[in-house]
């Protein structure tokens, strides 16, 4: 349990040391959307490329050339569809959400609140944490792609021109 064998833990260290490198390699040269987290895809991507480097270090099955072949389809599978994405905006629609506002004018849009599966409590605790006491001081409340929530006062508002794209509720 606490010791098996110098050569389990010398493999450990020379292939985690490659697949470090290798991470930071692909990483490099796939960009900095791999990362970005702009929507759930975006996470679901970053957890897998943790999840493959995990593996790689840990488990003697798999061998460094297989791994780097994980991250780089990994890498490279995220480029493919960030380029169609914004080539295509039809296809952006598969693999993202819209943002959505859940408060309008400070008054709460409870149908949008519900079909995004929130509560108006939940909706009130991004607004308190985000330093506001009282909805009449919002001018909106946004559910970003990527799960955050925007809070925009009303004093900060100006012409609304970051609201475009997103969804109002009926």
């Amino acid at each position: 349990m606490w010791f098996d064998a110098w050569a389990d833990v010398l493999r450990t260290l020379a292939v985690g040391s490659a697949a470090y490198v290798t991470v930071v390699l692909v990483l490099r040269v796939s960009g900095k959307r791999t990362l970005s987290q702009l929507n759930a895809f975006d996470f679901v991507v970053t957890v897998a490329l943790g999840s493959t480097l995990a593996t790689i270090l840990l488990s003697s099955d798999v061998a460094w050339a297989e791994g780097f072949t994980a991250l780089a389809v990994l890498a490279l599978l995220q480029f493919v569809v960030a380029w169609i994405t914004t080539r295509w905006p039809v296809t952006k629609k598969a693999v993202t959400s819209e943002p959505v506002i859940l408060v309008k004018g400070g008054i709460l849009q409870d149908v949008a609140i519900r079909r995004n599966r929130l509560t108006a409590s939940e909706v009130c605790q991004a607004v308190r944490g985000s330093g506001y006491g009282d909805l009449a001081g919002i001018e909106a409340v946004v559910l970003e792609t990527n799960g955050t929530i925007s809070v925009i006062a009303s004093s900060t508002y100006g012409n609304g021109s970051a609201m475009e794209g997103v969804t109002q509720s009926p």
